[in-house]
């Protein structure tokens, strides 16, 4: 019996599109039930659907997986992992094989259980939260235009196309991904919702009677309701939905586990292997003989014509970017390999140069926008945003022009209130390619943002947040507004890179920092309040870099003392170095942007920065101090807070709440006699 792999030649025009949906489904169920574990039931009700979109409309070349101009194919409802290896497997994605397949969710596969970015090509973005491949695939539709409208329709022209269930449209973060959707008239999006009405608790009826397809329509959405197992009517809507000048979405109303004797139409059929005698069965009711794994000859090779399908037009493709200006090509090609400026460290040098004679006092989150405005210009692929917060945030340098539906040309995006659409859309610009996103909000509100955060750790994709107000220092919005265990909650986040710069020069160097960081995302905490410029020596060296470094030395004698600070209390501790150092304690000061870059230096590095161990560190930060702990010791002493904070101006915040250049004396002076 011939397998999937198989490559004989047949006539396409003899498979029918059931027989194709079939192969889909029959290896959803054959994988799942060697894996024993995993969600059977979406992919074989939506394999109707996926075969016509792949087979008619998705442009797509899978013999090019990374061209720029293709489609993008976004399965919101992850847990449905194996429609997509399927896909990815039949239509000939070079590392989709079928031993991948028979490895469904096994250790070092290419087919966890959930699609992840990264580990297969085609897989476009890292699913399985709910909603979350929704809010990506707003931002993929976003970056297709704002680059369409810099490049043209010969370089930039293509639909990102979704699957989501009923769990995706439950999610929060589904009302904030078509409201922006709609608000912009993303026509290029397309939404096919796997309209089922089965979650894992059983009916949807169970918790929720919203009408799906009038929400759509009040967010400005064209709306289309289809049979899912009808292609021809599929095939319609579609067609329909790219001729829309509105984002569309299209209810296919679908039966979970299509083909299933017993479980079809069931929460049986949600989340768990089927069962030998189920498989049985349905191989019996679709009319597919063929053991486990195996796909008929012709029905493969119809499959692979359509990989091959967009050959033509990548060909085509190719040729209009090799004809395109030298300049056009070159900026294109840069910005889809995310390379930054060959002059931006000059630049840098030569701001902070300016910075460190001026020696202004500014909140870090005015320095922030001035580092923007001194970077924009050199970095067009820079986008910028905030979620109502532009004012405040100070996101938007001067020349960036907003992005309306009326005109994509812009570099800056009003998300409105709609931090958790906001992250997930940079998420979804930053894996599309072409363009390095940057959104604001306050450092409280990442907890509105954190999912989508920890998926741009794990997927290790290019996004900046811009997280202002970053602590009691914001003053008299009170401890609903001041993040106290935030610093701590972020850096436990792996791969995520926070920085808390002390000043504008610290500032400089941490934008340039999370540009150069490639390989994940950053947070820039930064502070409501005016700090001096500590950095008043100009230093070619980004010193930022390494994480952590001796702002102030000891004087007097070997090092007694090393106060570490980041921040708003940088300041602070250098005025608490001198109280020290006139008491006769020689005490070094150390400025610790970010505990991440400084954990990844040497052991010799780290332990001269913190002095020897004779030396009593004393961190002071106005927020929880698990982290500090973890990197000190747990019995390291922590001048901070230790809970909630209150409602007053700043300055009587830091005193109530003993975070002083006294109180960090103290402790030291402690620590030493104790």
């Amino acid at each position: 019996m011939p397998t999937a792999d198989s490559q004989t030649a047949t006539d396409r025009g003899a498979v029918a599109p059931k027989q194709m949906a079939n192969a889909l489904r029959a290896l959803a169920m054959d994988a799942v039930e060697a894996a024993k574990s995993g969600h059977p039931g979406m992919p074989m009700g939506m394999a109707d659907v996926a075969t016509t979109l792949f087979s008619k409309h998705l442009k797509f070349d899978a013999a090019a997986p990374d061209w720029p101009d293709r489609d993008r194919f976004v399965l919101s409802a992850g847990h449905g992992s194996m429609l997509l290896y399927g896909l990815l497997h039949l239509t000939g994605y070079e590392d989709m094989t079928l031993e991948e397949i028979r490895n469904f969710r096994q250790l070092g596969s290419k087919t966890p259980g959930h699609p992840e970015y990264g580990c297969a090509k085609g897989v476009e973005t890292t699913t399985g939260p709910l909603g979350q491949g929704l809010g990506n695939a707003v931002g993929m539709a976003l970056a297709e235009r704002m680059l369409n409208a810099r490049f043209g329709d010969d370089l930039v022209d293509h639909h990102t196309y979704v699957i989501a269930g009923d769990g995706c449209l439950m999610e929060g973060i589904s009302h904030e991904a078509i409201s922006l959707a709609g608000h912009l008239r993303l026509s290029k999006l397309i939404v096919l919702f796997d309209d089922n009405h089965i979650s894992i608790d059983g009916d949807t009826d169970l918790a929720v009677s919203d009408d799906q397809q009038a929400r759509f329509a009040a967010c400005g959405w064209r709306v289309q309701a289809v049979d899912g197992h009808d292609p021809e009517a599929v095939d319609q809507a579609i067609a329909a939905a790219k001729a829309s000048d509105k984002p569309s979405m299209i209810a296919c109303r679908t039966v979970i586990g299509f083909g299933a004797p017993n479980k079809a139409g069931t929460a049986g059929v949600h989340g768990a292997p089927l069962g030998a005698e189920e498989i049985a069965g349905a191989r019996e009711a679709l009319g597919w003989p063929y053991p486990a794994f195996e796909v008929p000859d012709a029905i493969v090779d119809a499959w692979r014509a359509v990989g091959a399908r967009g050959r033509a037009a990548r060909e085509a493709w190719e040729a209009r970017l090799d004809a395109a200006p030298g300049e056009t090509r070159a900026a294109f090609e840069r910005g889809q390999r995310g390379d930054l400026p060959a002059d931006l460290e000059a630049r840098l040098a030569d701001y902070k140069r300016a910075l460190s004679a001026d020696a202004p006092k500014l909140a870090t989150r005015v320095a922030s926008q001035k580092a923007i405005e001194a970077l924009a210009d050199a970095v067009p692929e820079l986008i910028g945003g905030s979620a109502d917060l532009t004012g405040s945030n100070n996101t938007k340098a001067g020349s960036m022009a907003v992005v309306s539906r009326d005109g994509f040309s812009g570099r800056y995006l009003h998300y409105g209130v709609r931090e958790h659409g906001m992250a997930a859309a940079m998420n979804g610009m930053a894996l599309h390619g072409g363009l390095i996103p940057y959104g604001g909000t306050f450092l409280v509100f990442t907890d509105y943002c954190r999912p989508a955060i920890r998926l741009a750790a794990l997927m290790g994709v290019r996004v900046v947040y811009v997280m202002t107000h970053d602590s009691i220092g914001l003053g008299e919005d009170g401890p609903t507004h001041q993040p106290v265990e935030h610093l701590d909650a972020l850096r436990a986040i792996p791969n995520l890179t926070v920085f808390r710069p002390c000043d504008a020069v610290e500032t400089a160097e941490c934008w340039a920092l999370a540009l150069a960081n490639s390989a994940g995302p950053s947070v820039l905490a930064l502070t409501r309040q005016g700090l001096p410029t500590v950095r008043t020596a100009h230093d070619d060296e980004n010193r930022s870099a390494r994480g952590g470094y001796v702002l102030a030395e000891a004087e007097g004698g070997a090092r007694r003392a090393t106060l570490i600070a980041t921040g708003s209390e940088v300041e602070i501790a250098l005025q608490a170095r001198e109280t020290l150092q006139a008491q006769g304690v020689p005490t070094a000061v150390v400025s610790m942007p970010s505990m991440e870059l400084f954990r990844a230096q040497d052991a010799d590095y780290r332990e001269a920065v913190l002095g020897n161990p004779a030396s009593v560190p004393v961190a002071i930060e106005a927020a929880t101090g698990q982290s500090w702990r973890a990197l000190l010791g747990e019995g390291a002493t922590v001048v901070g807070m230790t809970g909630f904070g209150e409602s007053a101006p700043y300055a009587d915040l830091y005193r109530h709440f003993g975070i002083t250049a006294d109180a960090a004396a103290a402790a030291v002076i402690a620590r030493l006699t104790g």
